[in-house]
């Protein structure tokens, strides 16, 4: 139930972040992408930083997650789909104006048409999901314990 609550309250406070900011209203993202506009700019610099801080300090203020989940800093290998996907995601939120998590805001705050981009984004993730599923995973050097 904790982690339920964390979630909710995490998502919530993110969705309306994304609202408060513009960033959930399309025609705002658009406006930005196309350098009209760079508000945009300051606000996901705010976040940033924000951010950087609170990983930097979490870990000497807690001993775990809110969720009870150790703090790590693994990083992880870099797949040979991921800049294609990057790219792909990239072409559709300058097309659209919408990513994922301000999409989800964007319905929040009324805006009924985002639900087309939204019902195009559950359609990517399942095909790359069904094609991830037959693709031999891309190794990147040793793995810990080999030579």
């Amino acid at each position: 139930m904790k982690r339920l609550i964390s979630i909710l309250l995490g998502g919530g406070l993110f969705g309306y972040g994304l609202a408060w900011s513009g960033m959930a209203r399309p025609e705002v993202v658009l406006s930005f992408l196309q350098l009209r506009d760079l508000g945009l700019l300051l606000v996901m610099a705010a976040a940033l930083a924000v951010t950087t801080i609170g990983f930097r300090l979490a870990p000497r203020l807690r001993q775990t997650t809110l969720l009870g989940l150790p703090f790590s800093h693994e990083v992880k290998p870099m797949l040979a789909g991921t800049v294609p996907g990057a790219v792909i995601f990239g072409v559709g939120w300058g097309l659209s104006g919408l990513c994922p998590g301000a999409a989800v805001a964007s319905i929040g705050i009324g805006n009924g048409p985002v639900l087309i981009g939204l019902a195009g984004m559950f359609l990517g993730a399942y095909l790359q999901g069904v094609l991830a599923e037959g693709r031999p995973k891309l190794q990147a050097g040793p793995q810990q314990g080999e030579g």
